[in-house]
């Protein structure tokens, strides 16, 4: 199986989801945003940005790097 440019970009979006995921480099950082840690807005934001990430993948990638075939979507009446 020969992957395209798009698989590897996938791949790309979701090694960075992972390794930034935690904020290793807000370690030790005792900043305080709107009465909350900046770390803890650090996990609110990359929360949303995982979940559209998310939500793309699984329109657009899901059928070809999760070896799932796709139904035809079909129009029109019931």
């Amino acid at each position: 199986m020969t992957r395209s440019i798009r698989d590897w970009l996938w791949i790309v979006v979701f090694a960075t989801l992972v390794t930034f995921s935690v904020p290793w480099f807000l370690w030790g950082s005792s900043t305080v945003v709107a009465g909350l840690p900046v770390w803890l807005w650090w996990h609110v934001g990359w929360m949303g940005v995982a979940s559209v990430a998310f939500a793309l993948f699984a329109r657009t990638g899901w059928d070809r790097l999760m070896g799932v075939e796709t139904a035809p979507v079909r129009g029109g009446d019931p």
